[in-house]
C-alpha cells in the first residue's frame, strides 16, 4: 500500500481541487485524474490495483486549456476515495457503521453504479476486489463529501456560470479516460473493447444532439473510432450542468487509455503527444463553434 513516485499521499485537509478561471465559453473538468491519496483513506487492496481506477494523466492531455482561455477544474483526490461524477445521494448504506441521515438515491438507473460497487464511495475495484476490510464511519463519509464533492461541484458550477454570463452560452466538456477493455465491475458491458473516443450527452438531454454528432465527426476526421452514448452516456456532472434549452451544453468525453499510456505501468507513452495535439485542435474548433447557430 505504499504509493509509487507518480502519485502522492495528501495530508488531511489538503486542497482537494485545482481550478483555473477562463475567459471563453468553454469549461473543461477532470473529476477522475487525481493522484493525491488522503491519509484517512485506509484502503486494504493492492495500491497498484487501486490506481487502475484513476483517469491517469488526463490533466496532462489538456494542459493547454488555460492558455487558450478555457476554464479548467480538476480533482486532486482519487476517484476511488470519492467519485466526483456521482450524486451525493449515491450511497451504499451497507458500507457504513450507522444510519445515513442524508438522502439516498432510489432510482434504479442511478443505482446501477451503486450495485457495481461504484457509487459515491467505491466498495470495490473495477475487477471486483474489495477496497476496505472495515466499515466506514458515517462522519468519515460526510467529511469526504464536504472536503471533496461539494467544492468540486461549486467550482464547476461557478466556471459554467461565468462562461455563460460572458458569452450567452457555455460549452462544458467533462474529460475522462477509459481502459482498452472494460473490466468485470466497471460497466454494464464487461469485456467490451472500447472505441478510441466515446461522446456522451445522455441521449441529447445535456447538449444539443447536433453538437455531439459534430464532435464525433471532427474526431473521426482525425482518424479515430468514435461512439456516441455507448457504452457511456454521461453521468452526474453533465446531467447536473447540461441545460441545452438555456444554452448550457455539457458533454462527457471518454478517451481510450491505450492511445496515450501503458495501462500496466501507468507510463505516459510517446504517442500521447499526438493525442494531445488532436485534443488541442478539437478545443480550437470548439472555440469557433457557437451552438446557438448549429
Amino acid at each position: 500500500m505504499v504509493p509509487d513516485p507518480s502519485s502522492s499521499t495528501a495530508p488531511d485537509g489538503a486542497t482537494a481541487i485545482r481550478a483555473v478561471a477562463g475567459r471563453t465559453p468553454l469549461v473543461f473538468d477532470s473529476p477522475h485524474s487525481g493522484t493525491q491519496y488522503p491519509q484517512d483513506f485506509r484502503f486494504c487492496c493492492d495500491f497498484a490495483l487501486l490506481r487502475t481506477a484513476e483517469d491517469t494523466h488526463v490533466e496532462k492531455l489538456y494542459d493547454f486549456a488555460p492558455d487558450l482561455g478555457i476554464a479548467w477544474v480538476e480533482a486532486l483526490f482519487p476517484r476511488s476515495y470519492l467519485d466526483a461524477n456521482r450524486n451525493a445521494s449515491e450511497i451504499d448504506v451497507t458500507m457504513l457503521d450507522g444510519p445515513w441521515d442524508g438522502p439516498v438515491a432510489t432510482d434504479p438507473v442511478v443505482l446501477s453504479k451503486v450495485r457495481l460497487g461504484k457509487g459515491l464511495i467505491w466498495k470495490n475495484t473495477d475487477d471486483g476486489v474489495p477496497l476496505y476490510d472495515r466499515v466506514l464511519g458515517v462522519q468519515e463519509v460526510a467529511r469526504r463529501i464536504e472536503r471533496c464533492w461539494r467544492p468540486y461541484y461549486q467550482a464547476v458550477g461557478a466556471a459554467i456560470d461565468a462562461a455563460h454570463a460572458r458569452h450567452g452560452y457555455s460549452l462544458h466538456v467533462n474529460c475522462h479516460s477509459m481502459p482498452a477493455i472494460a473490466a468485470s465491475h466497471a460497466t454494464e458491458h464487461p469485456g467490451l473493447a472500447h472505441a478510441d473516443f466515446v461522446v456522451g450527452d445522455r441521449d441529447g438531454t445535456t447538449a444539443d444532439p447536433r453538437l455531439a454528432a459534430q464532435l464525433a465527426t471532427f474526431l473521426r476526421g482525425r482518424g479515430y473510432r468514435v461512439e456516441v452514448n455507448f457504452p457511456y452516456k454521461g453521468v452526474e456532472l453533465v446531467r447536473r450542468f447540461g441545460e441545452p434549452a438555456r444554452h448550457r451544453h455539457s458533454v462527457q468525453l471518454e478517451v481510450n487509455r491505450k492511445l496515450y499510456m501503458d495501462e500496466r505501468t501507468f507510463e505516459l507513452l510517446p504517442q500521447a503527444q499526438r493525442l494531445r495535439d488532436d485534443l488541442k485542435a478539437m478545443s480550437l474548433w470548439l472555440l469557433e463553434l457557437d451552438p446557438r447557430r448549429l
